[in-house]
């Protein structure tokens, strides 16, 4: 596990960039946090760190469920917000045909349950003062029965 703090929307934009260099084709990270703790200005960062050329193309896909990012390698971003059963429909959505492509983000991950793929990354979102936030970096792995 590693924590990682920010103090602003850039530094988070950066923090993602530096978290996008351990990430590669199949690997799935999910983000959990309140609303505005800043998920989407972290797959923002990570985005433009897998070499997505304007990062104004990243928006939140609370309506659409899904978008798809020209980066060197394909970013797949979903939000479980409004799904209204989340580990079913992540299963539906495609994820193991995303993951076989890209990078899948995916925002109130915490709904999909044991959907999520094993192993993972996870980041727990917490804000600490108005623009401070504290990033929790952890790998999942289902099939680690050490723990």
């Amino acid at each position: 596990m590693e924590v990682f703090k920010t103090a602003s929307v850039k530094s988070t934009l950066s923090l993602g960039r530096k978290l996008a260099a351990r990430l590669g084709v199949g690997d799935c990270v999910a983000l959990v946090g309140q609303l505005g703790a800043g998920k989407t200005a972290l797959v923002r960062g990570i985005a433009v760190g897998l070499g997505l050329e304007d990062q104004r193309l990243v928006a939140s896909p609370t309506f659409v469920l899904v978008h798809e990012y020209p980066a060197n390698i394909p970013v797949f971003h979903l939000d479980l917000y409004r799904l209204s059963a989340p580990d079913e429909e992540l299963i539906d959505l495609g994820i193991d045909e995303m993951l076989s492509e890209g990078v899948v983000l995916i925002e109130w991950a915490d709904r999909a349950g044991e959907a999520l793929p094993s192993p993972h990354w996870r980041i727990d979102i917490e804000l600490t003062g108005e623009t401070n936030r504290e990033f929790t970096l952890s790998r999942i792995d289902k099939t680690d029965i050490s723990g």
